[in-house]
């Protein structure tokens, strides 16, 4: 971009990383370029976003996001809801302006890579330095144009150990709310932001200590203090292993987070449904269908995950029945491994499902775990061609 003539800086969270001794896991860029301008250069690359028009290039197999400096937003070139929330917002300008509009001084730094200067305009190197989280302008109303900042506070304070400052922190609790009007599926990734990336238990004290939790989870039981949900050991335990999982560089899925984060409503509905005479698999099915239907509506869940989540769920009953030889078919099925370590997850607020742990563990020793062969009267027939005869091509 430079070599073509614009300016252009690496931008936001690497910056801030690469200052804190950290790995980058992408980089953004901001450019003077607008995103034609970014095609001229770069010809292979996608323009996204309609709020703000955004370029994705691809090098060296990395996606970059570039973006062009954005311009101070007015009544006349941008469009907003009736709360404030920042709806379209096509404006560019210089880099001076680009570091107001972002949103946390500490995101709001540039670094030259060609002569590795760096320019902070709103005093984040200052902030960074000493862990301090800052809003650039009036909370109230930087909060009211993106609520997801009010996630983005959490996840800071969690992730980097920052402290919001005293006007940062709070609107915070107040303006939870505006969450609600945010897209499910963008909040499903700020959950995975939260939750898979090595800090989710942070994140959950975070969520706790700033009075989000119910606006995520509505269908979670109601803790003490307002915007808090109940937390049981299991969930504890359940965050504590995700975390220890992606430390050591283990893979982890929305689907059995989800399982933990929403299993004490699932639960708790199953047992009231057997209480009005369904069997304990119907009603896991019916429990599974509600609270997840219940928190779509928050948070969406896309189908690849949520079916394995109710799958994880719909295991558990099926685990008590160890009498004949029924049970081994369990052993074959694909999600048989995470709904094991469900249960063993379980266990860890129920002891008495120990025996049962330790029946299903001992069950898997000498276990390939490769689906049985299917025998030759389970095979599907092949179906031939009739040869000759025949012009239509039919098959018998």
């Amino acid at each position: 971009m430079q070599n073509a003539g614009y300016e252009a800086y690496i931008v936001g969270g690497s910056v801030r990383d690469l200052l804190l001794g950290k790995a980058p896991k992408d980089f953004d860029v901001a450019t003077s370029a607008t995103p034609e301008e970014v095609q001229d250069v770069f010809p292979r690359c996608r323009l996204i976003g309609r709020r703000f028009r955004l370029a994705h290039v691809r090098k060296g197999g990395a996606l970059i996001e570039v973006a062009t400096f954005r311009g101070q937003a007015t009544p006349e070139n941008s469009q907003e809801d009736h709360n404030g929330r920042i709806l379209r917002d096509n404006v560019f300008g210089s880099v001076e302006e680009d570091a107001i509009r972002r949103d946390f001084t500490i995101n709001a730094m540039f670094l030259d890579p060609v002569s590795g200067d760096i320019r902070d305009y709103v005093g984040g190197y200052e902030d960074l330095a000493k862990r301090r989280l800052r809003l650039i302008g009036d909370p109230v109303t930087r909060y009211r144009e993106d609520p997801v900042r009010l996630l983005r506070a959490a996840r800071f304070v969690a992730k980097l150990g920052v402290e919001p400052d005293e006007e940062s922190a709070a609107p915070i609790r107040k303006m939870a709310p505006l969450l609600k009007d945010i897209p499910p599926a963008r909040l499903f990734e700020e959950v995975c932001k939260l939750f898979l990336t090595g800090h989710g238990s942070r994140s959950m004290e975070a969520l706790q200590r700033f009075g989000l939790s119910t606006i995520l989870f509505p269908s979670l039981k109601k803790g003490n203090g307002p915007g808090k949900v109940l937390m049981g050991p299991m969930l504890k335990k359940a965050l504590e292993n995700t975390d220890e999982r992606v430390r050591d560089s283990k893979p982890v899925t929305p689907a059995f987070l989800f399982a933990a984060l929403l299993w004490q409503p699932v639960r708790d509905r199953s047992r009231a449904l057997v209480g009005k005479g369904e069997s304990e698999f119907n009603a896991m099915m019916l429990a599974s269908e509600e609270v997840i239907y219940a928190q779509v509506g928050s948070t969406a869940i896309p189908r690849r995950f949520s079916a394995v989540t109710r799958q994880i769920w719909t295991t558990q009953p099926r685990f008590a029945k160890i009498r004949g030889k029924r049970w081994r078919r369990i052993l074959h099925e694909p999600r048989f491994r995470a709904a094991y370590d469900f249960l063993l997850l379980r266990a860890y607020e129920d002891p008495s499902l120990s025996e049962l742990c330790e029946f299903w563990t001992k069950a898997q020793v000498g276990m390939d775990f490769s689906p049985p062969a299917r025998s030759k009267r389970e095979r599907p027939r092949r179906r031939y061609r009739r040869s000759g005869s025949s012009q239509s091509g039919s098959t018998r």
